[in-house]
């Protein structure tokens, strides 16, 4: 069984078919059916359904794929023990957005002092797609929220518990949270993420009734209409560092104050065990450093 074509099964699962993959990895479309034709072949099996467009996995072919994930984690993590490359190459790390501005950027810039020959490539997105990612081997780890459940196969680890923050324009008085829904526009986190449902949720719960709502997509665009006296936002503490909210107004959001928890997901057993020890304990030192 030669791992290129393990390869290719996975980059058609992927990209949703094989002209798709064929694409995504620079072959041509031929040289991917005969690659999974000669992976069938040797299984006495199908992998994929062609009676259907675009093929899908049979039963089989589902199987083989979780084996074809194991068995190149299993192949790259050989490779970078015996080659040394555990601390050299890119270690792989996936974020949340919240996250990117400021807080993990500046915890990785504190790795290379440690690891002056690794390289870090930073994907950013959702808890689900970022976990899924680390347990194919596509990520060596992720910072994702505690709201959604960690699949099994797969280690969490807490670096960071944070309160959800009221933001205000500067200048605007204190106020009861009720008054201050009915008093200026809300800037609602419009996003299908964990976040922002639990901001929905405690605002319901509240009985928050806004006099009026603009929807943005990004913490920075959020900051900025806040910053630019559009009205008031609810955020996470970490999504403010690094941005230009010293002249703004915070407080806590909530009664009694809702926190959101972090964590480092990784894959129990990894070549880069050590080096995933280290950017765990950082990103738990550099929070503790801002509080």
């Amino acid at each position: 069984m030669d791992t290129r074509q393990l390869e290719t099964l996975l980059a058609v699962v992927q990209h949703g078919g094989f002209a798709a993959a064929a694409h995504a990895i620079n072959l041509t479309a031929s040289a991917v059916s005969q690659q999974i034709a000669a992976l069938e072949s040797e299984l006495q099996t199908d992998l994929f359904d062609r009676s259907r467009r675009p093929p899908v996995l049979t039963v089989k072919g589902g199987e083989m794929v979780r084996s074809a994930r194991t068995i190149l984690q299993i192949v790259n993590e050989t490779k970078a023990s015996v080659s040394g490359s555990k601390v050299r190459g890119t270690l792989a790390f996936g974020t949340l957005r919240t996250a990117a501005n400021s807080y993990v950027p500046k915890t990785l810039a504190t790795m290379r002092t440690t690891y002056p020959d690794l390289n870090f490539r930073l994907r950013i997105g959702m808890s689900e797609q970022l976990m899924s990612e680390v347990a194919s081997g596509q990520l060596d780890a992720a910072l994702v929220a505690d709201q959604v459940t960690v699949p099994s196969g797969l280690n969490w680890t807490e670096v960071l518990s944070e309160p959800l923050m009221i933001l205000v324009p500067a200048g605007t008085k204190e106020l009861p949270f009720e008054e201050l829904v009915r008093s200026i526009p809300y800037i609602r986190y419009r996003i299908h993420v964990p976040l922002a449902r639990q901001i929905d949720t405690e605002m319901a719960r509240l009985g928050a009734e806004p006099r009026r709502v603009f929807s943005v997509n990004t913490m920075p665009a959020i900051v900025g209409c806040v910053e630019a006296g559009l009205g008031f936002s609810v955020v996470p503490e970490v999504a403010m560092h690094g941005m230009k909210t010293s002249e703004l107004g915070a407080f806590p959001f909530g009664n009694p104050p809702i926190y959101r928890k972090l964590g480092v997901v990784r894959r129990p057993t990894s070549s880069r065990s050590a080096v995933l020890d280290s950017l765990t304990e950082a990103l738990s030192s550099y929070r503790t450093s801002k509080s």
